[in-house]
Order: structure tokens, then C-alpha cells, then sequence
């Protein structure tokens, strides 16, 4: 075990919890190989959101609700989350999860591609999560720039792709060459963007964290 693994391991070891469903969730997701972010990346998640207090909260991948039903446990109550979705075998899921938890009319899911139904949100989140395909990010970031008001919060989540994104081109995989290409470039944009300022936080596979340039 590396000491970064063991410096993780008891960050996650001082967790307490997000609650028995939310536990139970992320639990079943695990088992079944459903794609949701990180224990640590869960609490920063959930961090961030209470130091920003959004009234609005757009999020690109659903998955199962899980990271959605977090969001909501740290926003204020008048705080609403639009998220996306595009896989159909998940969506029932998610919308059973939010049921359950009883924030079903908090959080309003949008089925579909995420570039098209982005480019068609008016208004503007102060809070973005992007955590859906990765090899994408880089072409939502217009639409996400659009929508994110001076002073709000983009957080993009599995930059580091597992590591993957710290080796040469040629080492990886022949298939994972394209997301990993663009995914670089994407956060070479976002350290170089003008109207952001960005760090990186190797937490989990990596987040992201930028704050638009100017006061809401």
C-alpha cells in the first residue's frame, strides 16, 4: 500500500456516515459496479455545497441519485438540483432513491444528452457538478460557463483517470487515448481559462474545483 492509499484509508476511516439510505445506496452501487464518486470525494462534495450555499445546483450525471441525495443534505433548504441522466436503466433507479428520500421535489431529473438539454437551461446554478463522460467535459464547458454566474462553483470529478492521466499518451491503452487527450486539455483549459480560477485535488480519482472570477 502506498502512503497516499494509507493517508485515504484514514481520511475514510474517520467518516461517519451519510445516513442508512444513502450508506445503503452507495453500498449497492458498489456491488453492482455502478460508477459513483468516491468516499472522499463524497465529503468534499458535500463541503463545498454548504461553503458556497446555492440556491441552485445543476449536476451531468445522475447515476442512481447518490451524489445528488448528498448535495441535498448540505444545501439550503430553499436550494433546488437539476440533474442529467442519460443512461435509461438508471434513471428508474434515481428517481426511486430521490423518492425514498423524500426529495423528489427538490430535485428534478432530465433525461437525455447532456450537451443538448444543457444548451436549452436558461438562468444560473452557482453550484455545477460535472461527473458524467469524461471524454466531454471539455465540450460542455461553453454551456457550463454560460450558466455558472460570477462567483459560482464548477466541480469536475475523475480527472486523474485512475492515474492514467499521469503517463505519456503512448502508454495507455489504444481506446483510452482519446479521453485521456481530452481530458488533459480540459484541464489545461480550466488552469488557463481567464474567467477561472481552478485548483486540483488529488482526492479520490481526482476533482477539480473552480470558482468563476467575479462576485454573484
Amino acid at each position: 500500500m502506498t502512503e497516499r492509499e494509507r493517508i485515504e484509508d484514514y481520511i475514510v476511516s474517520l467518516e461517519s456516515g451519510h445516513g442508512s439510505l444513502c450508506d445503503e445506496i452507495a453500498r449497492k452501487a458498489r456491488e453492482e459496479g455502478v460508477p459513483i464518486i468516491r468516499p472522499g470525494t463524497a465529503a468534499l462534495l458535500k463541503t463545498l455545497v454548504a461553503a458556497v450555499h446555492p440556491s441552485a445546483i445543476l449536476e451531468v450525471g445522475t447515476a442512481v441519485g447518490y451524489s445528488a441525495l448528498l448535495m441535498a443534505q448540505a444545501m439550503p433548504g430553499t436550494c433546488r438540483i437539476t440533474t442529467i441522466e442519460k443512461y435509461e436503466k438508471r434513471i428508474p433507479q434515481a428517481r426511486e432513491n430521490f423518492k425514498r428520500a423524500g426529495e423528489e421535489k427538490r430535485i428534478s431529473l432530465l433525461e437525455g444528452d447532456a450537451g443538448t438539454i444543457l444548451s436549452g437551461l436558461e438562468g444560473t446554478y452557482e453550484f455545477i457538478f460535472m461527473d458524467a463522460a469524461k471524454g466531454q467535459y471539455l465540450n460542455w464547458l461553453p454551456q457550463v460557463m454560460r450558466l455558472l454566474p460570477p462567483g459560482g462553483m464548477l466541480v469536475s470529478d475523475n480527472i486523474l483517470q485512475d492515474g492514467t492521466l499521469l503517463e505519456s499518451r503512448y502508454a495507455v491503452e489504444r481506446r483510452d487515448r482519446t479521453i485521456h487527450s481530452r481530458m488533459r486539455e480540459y484541464l489545461y483549459c480550466l488552469k488557463h481559462h481567464p474567467d477561472l480560477t481552478t485548483a486540483i485535488v488529488p482526492i479520490g480519482d481526482g476533482v477539480a474545483i473552480s470558482v468563476k472570477k467575479g462576485c454573484i
